[in-house]
């Protein structure tokens, strides 16, 4: 596939866009992946291709592997870039903490008129960093949130335990569970420590067009489904333009992407890669796989009613 890569540098954010060979005048601004470039981004690319979309994919930076005073303005910048080379319409998608980005860049920029949240939080945290740090994996930031917006933090919830506490959490909990990751407990204890201020909600009552949540029950990076209910409650307390979807599955685990969207990341064994990153997907790996195929519906439903109506 033919892209563009852009630096930080010298087009102010870092992305690569991957022109859709059918011709297309939308575009989906993609975050999967810790690299715009690399297998995860590149499978992705691929999947939204076949739904007849432009796409920029995005992510911190060079070799920079945790989420720490992202600066919105690169997601800015990319929509202008979008913008001026005959993208008519610009959606974004997140999975995880990339989630939580794209309903933050959604509720800020009216331009993206179609949003999707895979396992986002409805609340912005502090900032962390992943690499090697007195033998721990993850370590949060003191004074950085996840996001920063004209120089300054975006206001956060301070996690409870500081580091190296807060990797002893992390890794505590996922040797106990056997998942790939376990930090719920991290985020319960947070919360609790330090109840959610309205500063620190991400304002999806300003999000425009189509927005879609999706989360499961059962995830253990944090209580996704508790997030996506007080968004649904937020969008009844507040006037709003935006079109609300959301779903909440039973069972689908952390990984709630869709079906063949899995299947194009890992051609084999994707159900198994889920199986081994986590328990739930062990016990109840049916569900999870029609929750993973229902998503694949919901998915290319909104994207298409997107291409033919939102604006």
């Amino acid at each position: 596939m033919k892209k563009r890569h852009f630096d930080v540098e010298t087009d102010g954010f870092y992305g690569a866009y991957w022109k859709c060979k059918t011709g297309s005048d939308c575009a989906m601004i993609a975050m999967i992946g810790d690299d715009p470039e690399d297998y995860l981004a590149r499978t992705s690319v691929k999947w939204l291709h076949k739904l007849g979309v432009n796409v920029m994919t995005m992510s911190p930076g060079k070799k920079d592997y945790g989420h720490h005073n992202y600066p919105l303005e690169r997601i800015e910048k990319a929509i202008n870039w979008l913008k001026m080379n005959s993208n008519q319409k610009i959606g974004i998608v997140g999975a995880s903490t990339t989630g939580t980005l794209a309903l933050t860049a959604a509720s800020y920029f009216e331009d993206i008129t179609l949003t999707i949240g895979l396992t986002p939080s409805d609340f912005i945290w502090q900032g962390f960093m992943q690499g090697k740090k007195d033998g721990c994996k993850e370590w949060p930031i003191e004074g950085e949130s996840l996001f920063s917006y004209k120089g300054e933090p975006i206001p956060y919830m301070p996690f409870c335990y500081k580091h190296p506490d807060y990797w002893h959490v992390i890794k505590k909990e996922t040797k106990q569970t056997g998942d790939m990751i376990n930090s719920r407990k991290l985020f319960d204890d947070s919360e609790k420590a330090h109840p959610i201020t309205e500063d620190e909600m991400i304002k999806i009552e300003k999000i425009h067009g189509t927005l879609l949540l999706i989360g499961a029950e059962d995830d253990v990076l944090w209580d996704t489904a508790k997030y996506i209910r007080r968004m649904k409650q937020r969008m009844e307390d507040h006037p709003h333009t935006c079109r609300l979807e959301f779903v909440i599955y039973e069972h689908g685990t952390h990984f709630v992407f869709p079906d063949s969207m899995l299947k194009t990341m890992l051609p084999v064994g994707s159900g198994l890669f889920v199986k081994l990153a986590f328990q739930a997907a062990r016990k109840y790996p049916e569900e999870c796989r029609s929750a993973r195929l229902d998503i694949d519906q919901r998915v290319r439903n909104a994207v298409a009613k997107w291409k033919r109506v939102d604006r």
